[in-house]
């Protein structure tokens, strides 16, 4: 396989780990991810992940029905750890290894994270899976894939959803919304457009951290963007 990023930071939502459940982890979608994953740890590409808690719990959420703000994103920044459990144990099963480095210490069920750690990880040909957001409330896991991306000096952050790209409007409710190939984090900023939260947009952009949002949920697309085929949408 020919690749033309050689480090990634790949950012999957815990809600298309549902897959058609409506809430926890769908054993299907979780296998789909693992095989991608797996494959492309094998050909070489050193692979970091930040995985969403939304399919278990989501602060802002939480905070609505009455959750304290704060325990509410310290419940969500759990929910990202099982989720990162899961695929830990999904990508040893077809003999990927795999380490899960947690945000807030949590020994054993995670090494406490360290970008030094992190990058050691990689050079052994381990996926690392890192959990549980920035550590801090108020962050979303978007923040934190940011973050982790410019870290890790990361040649790219893929943000892996439901959709193929980056549209003029949401393509699940606007039948005329069309998409873009590529586009600029100033034009995120003036069209409004929810591609992350600003924080994560804005760390990226400081940094020069080119992101590319993809469908995660086709098989082979993990693949074929890491590949440089031009699908999704590039943002720089």
């Amino acid at each position: 396989m020919h690749t033309k990023y050689h480090r990634i930071l790949l950012k999957l939502s815990g809600e298309s780990l549902m897959g058609s459940q409506g809430y926890g982890i769908d054993s299907a979608r979780l296998s789909e991810y693992a095989t991608q994953i797996a494959a492309l740890a094998e050909a070489g590409v050193e692979i970091a992940i930040v995985i969403g808690g939304g399919n278990i719990f989501r602060g802002l959420s939480g905070a609505a029905k009455g959750v304290d703000r704060v325990k509410g994103d310290q419940m969500g920044m759990l929910a990202t750890v099982i989720n990162s459990l899961a695929l830990c144990s999904a990508l040893e099963t077809r003999g990927q290894k795999a380490r899960v480095l947690t945000a807030v210490p949590m020994f054993p069920i995670g090494e406490p994270y360290s970008p030094g750690r992190a990058l050691e990880t990689l050079s052994q040909r381990r996926v690392a899976i890192i959990a549980a957001g920035t550590g801090n409330p108020f962050f979303t896991t978007d923040t934190a894939s940011a973050l982790r991306a410019v870290e890790l000096r990361c040649d790219v952050m893929l943000k892996g959803t439901r959709v193929d790209g980056i549209y003029t409007a949401d393509p699940e409710k606007d039948p005329t919304a069309t998409k873009f190939e590529q586009i600029t984090y100033d034009e995120i900023y003036r069209l409004g457009l929810k591609v992350m939260d600003l924080t994560a947009t804005t760390l990226c952009s400081e940094n020069g951290m080119k992101i590319v949002v993809f469908d995660m949920d086709t098989p082979g697309n993990l693949a074929r963007v890491v590949e440089g085929e031009p699908i999704g949408t590039l943002v720089y």
